[in-house]
């Protein structure tokens, strides 16, 4: 199952954010085990850094990027990602630039909390207890992890 995970999901997750961390954390075991194979977008990954090192200090950012970057696939941001985000009906630039890289990283799925930025995705989106209560019937139509 080829799931991007949009930032605020992997923030979840960093910062503990309750109630939605455990949902989150969930998954992230997902794609720990191979059970889901998990991308991030770039863009994503600088965000991440910038926010953990203001909550955590760089130190800890630092590490924490290095444990993302050896669990997820980086969905890379090129000029197409970046021209077919430019010309898609998103109302937001950095949501439509994560949909783009997701679908030309060949990511299936994406994960938000924010589903209604998402209304315009040419791929299915979750919130992440939904797409927990999803994922059995998603395997059952073919879609595997790893």
């Amino acid at each position: 199952m080829k799931t991007l995970f949009d930032t605020n999901v992997i923030l979840d997750v960093l910062l503990d954010r309750e109630p939605f961390s455990d949902d989150a954390s969930f998954l992230l075991s997902k794609v720990e085990n191979s059970e889901i194979i998990g991308y991030i977008c770039a863009t994503t990954v600088t965000t991440i850094h910038y926010l953990a090192t203001k909550a955590l200090g760089a130190q800890a950012a630092s590490g924490y990027v290095r444990s993302l970057l050896s669990l997820f696939v980086i969905a890379p941001v090129n000029p197409v990602v970046l021209e077919n985000a430019v010309a898609s009906k998103f109302e937001d630039f950095e949501d439509a630039v994560l949909h783009e890289a997701a679908r030309h990283a060949g990511a299936k799925y994406i994960v938000t909390r924010n589903l209604s930025d998402f209304k315009e995705s040419k791929l299915p989106v979750f919130e992440p207890g939904e797409f927990i209560n999803s994922i059995e019937s998603l395997k059952i139509d073919g879609e595997q992890g790893a």
